[in-house]
């Protein structure tokens, strides 16, 4: 897993992931060198993700005092038991649904949880997390956050956009895709993800992005997204015409199996003889 250094307190856990039909999904996680350090989310659950060694390349895992869990999606909670057993201080910070999703396929300790609710604020020693709902999410139990000393932003799948290769994907400044590139992605994603927003009634959904305009933060980091510094304002007015987007029609059995069929070996692959081991 690549690590990008975004600010000296403040490095991404870049992964990626490739979604056929939609493109190159980031999954980032982060680790904030807090007084008390903060893992936020923990990737993948691959077997050929080494989670913990990328965070051990930032902090060591002993000294994490906090795991910031945004909502308890598979693309979130990849290394948490790994990190919980290497990290014995460590506390996972997270929503009473959250956590009783969790326990449907493994239960977290209950002793080690901190429940926070959008609104209610951390103090992690130098700097106070506030969490907040971002005005896009697939979880109920999203809860986003604020880190009040460093202005960025932590909008779990909000803002989320598929890229059109690994390699923007894994970029360490979104302001390498293209501006249109962006906004195309970043609507697919919207109507992906976040399918509830064309039932909604605009005018409320447009009210929910008050926040994020008032506290203007300077980068936003997203689950789904290179790193996006400078471009809040812009990335808000996208994402506040997604409800009158087209809807996400994924593809049917005939596409699976029309897909498939582009897997098969030609005609002029080597076939075994007769008689001889496949």
């Amino acid at each position: 897993m690549p690590v990008h250094k975004v600010r000296p307190d403040i490095s991404v856990l870049t992964d990626s992931l490739e979604v056929p039909g939609i493109g190159h999904l980031p999954v980032n996680a982060f680790v904030l060198l807090a007084a008390q350090p903060v893992v936020i989310d923990t990737g993948l659950g691959l077997p050929d993700r080494n989670f913990l060694e990328a965070v051990g390349s930032v902090v060591d895992p002993a000294d994490v005092r906090w795991i910031w869990l945004t909502h308890p999606d598979r693309d979130h909670t990849g290394g948490i038991f790994d990190l919980l057993a290497a990290a014995p201080e460590a506390r996972v910070v997270t929503t009473f649904l959250s956590a009783g999703l969790m326990s449907c396929e493994r239960p977290l300790p209950l002793d080690r949880l901190y429940l926070l609710n959008p609104g209610q604020s951390l103090d992690v020693g130098d700097r106070t997390l506030t969490g907040f709902r971002p005005p896009l999410f697939d979880n109920p139990a999203t809860v986003g956050l604020f880190d009040d000393r460093s202005g960025v932003c932590f909008s779990s799948d909000c803002f989320g956009g598929p890229m059109s290769s690994t390699e923007l994907a894994q970029a360490d400044d979104v302001r390498a895709v293209g501006v249109e590139d962006l906004r195309a992605a970043q609507l697919l994603w919207a109507t992906v993800d976040s399918p509830w927003v064309h039932n909604v009634d605009v005018q409320k959904f447009l009210d929910t992005f008050r926040l994020l305009r008032d506290r203007n933060p300077e980068l936003v980091l997203s689950t789904h997204l290179p790193p996006a510094p400078g471009v809040t304002g812009a990335m808000i007015d996208t994402l506040g015409s997604a409800p009158g987007e087209s809807a996400f029609i994924g593809p049917d059995q005939a596409a699976l199996e029309q897909m498939l069929a582009g897997f098969e070996p030609t005609g002029g692959a080597h076939q075994p003889a007769p008689g001889s081991p496949a």
